[in-house]
């Protein structure tokens, strides 16, 4: 007899399972623990098998039956229903593995190792950020180049053009390792080369690699203003803008944790800025200590000591050097970046160390300002050491850069 709704909601427990047949192969299974599951019995190339239907009452009778039928539909059609749904499972599987956040993540894995806990902090923040809630849950093969293009222009739009390029780097490493796993044919970030949106750059002297020793002997036999030696010597150390180190008071300084706090009013981005200083720079500031340490500034006007040295004193001093239109003090921040980069050090730390910050308000200001601080001080350390080298003609560093009095 074919089972009844009331039959199978007052099937009690036993002391062992035991089976209510429906017919037609299809059963109620009910274990001692009073569970009851759904099956069917069935017979594929000569092998006995059992297909599970579901658990009541979430699966009801007629749900059940509806699923036997389909199974014998699949039977007649020489299909085996386990296997077709093993595979229904493991395509939805892939299907779920092959979207874009699933392959962003796992490319994530992968290379976290090469990376600093920062800066790998900071990769997968840029993607929940800004990928993962317009691409996250698109499948990767259906993503197009005007998909990507949409994101980008969406982080141009807040005027953060630098995370723009980043960003579409980071994607089109993850499109090109999908590529490279099997679960994509084309890498569509790589069809948006020339769409980044680009400043337009006003462009300081600077002197190349080549040109740099003689321009760091030069300020140090510099006869002028022993105050003007001095801030150029520490400009070519931290490489801040010229305005941020003529603006310098000494109580902006902690030479014990060995760091330089710019506060935020005296920033281009009005964000506080951190410079770690290096056993260079500390030499130097000891040795301006005497000088102008009973000031408030670092470099005091010889008019008004309570205002800083003009803007076009460093300047004057290199045009005096001989070095008019060849390098401008600005441009040691041109000259640094220039060589960290080829160096191979983490362009993001190189970025951030010049104040080159991203105009996005929902950060917080104390994640901005010590971002990549572990890196940049590393940095900083191995450029001074590096002008050491240069001004000394010497792979070892005898004489420490600009300590001369």
């Amino acid at each position: 007899m074919p089972l009844t709704d009331i039959a199978v909601k007052n099937a009690k427990p036993r002391e062992k399972a035991y089976k209510l047949a429906d017919g037609r192969g299809m059963y109620l299974l009910v274990n001692h623990q009073g569970s009851k599951y759904w099956r069917i019995k069935y017979r594929y190339g000569d092998k006995e098998k059992v297909l599970a239907l579901g658990v009541y009452p979430e699966v009801s009778l007629a749900q059940a039956r509806e699923a036997a039928a389909t199974a014998k539909t699949q039977l007649r059609n020489d299909e085996d229903p386990a296997l077709l749904r093993k595979l229904k499972k493991r395509q939805k599987k892939l299907s779920a593995e092959s979207h874009f956040e699933a392959i962003a993540r796992e490319w994530w894995v992968h290379q976290k190792g090469r990376w600093s806990v920062d800066h790998a902090e900071r990769v997968l923040d840029s993607f929940k950020q800004d990928v993962f809630p317009f691409l996250g849950r698109r499948a990767i093969t259906e993503i197009q180049p005007p998909d990507v293009l949409e994101i980008i222009r969406k982080i141009e739009s807040r005027d953060a053009l630098d995370v723009a390029g980043r960003v579409l780097q980071r994607c089109s490493a993850v499109f090109r390792y999908a590529v490279q796993t099997g679960r994509a044919q084309v890498n569509p970030a790589s069809e948006l080369t020339g769409v980044l949106k680009t400043r337009k750059v006003k462009h300081r002297a600077a002197v190349t690699r080549s040109e740099l020793p003689d321009l760091l002997k030069a300020i140090s036999g510099y006869q002028g203003h022993i105050l003007t030696r001095f801030a150029l010597q520490i400009l070519m150390l931290t490489f801040v803008r010229p305005g941020e180190l003529r603006g310098a008071s000494w109580d902006e300084f902690d030479l014990e944790a060995q760091v330089w706090r710019i506060p935020g009013e005296r920033m281009k981005m009005k964000t506080v800025h951190l410079v770690p200083l290096s056993r260079q720079v500390i030499a130097l500031l000891n040795s301006l200590y005497p000088i102008s340490g009973h000031y408030e500034l670092l470099f005091p006007g010889e008019r008004s000591r309570a205002k800083p040295i003009s803007e076009n004193t460093m300047n004057y001093a290199l045009y005096r050097m001989g070095y008019k239109s060849r390098a401008t003090a600005h441009g040691f921040r041109t000259t640094a970046s220039s060589i960290l980069n080829e160096e191979g050090f983490n362009p993001d730390a190189i970025e951030r160390q010049l104040s080159h910050l991203e105009r996005n308000h929902v950060r917080g200001a104390y994640t901005q300002h010590a971002e990549y601080l572990k890196d940049r001080t590393t940095m900083m350390q191995w450029w001074a050491d590096y002008l050491d080298q240069l001004a000394t003609g010497s792979n070892v560093v005898p004489v420490k850069f600009g300590i001369q009095n």
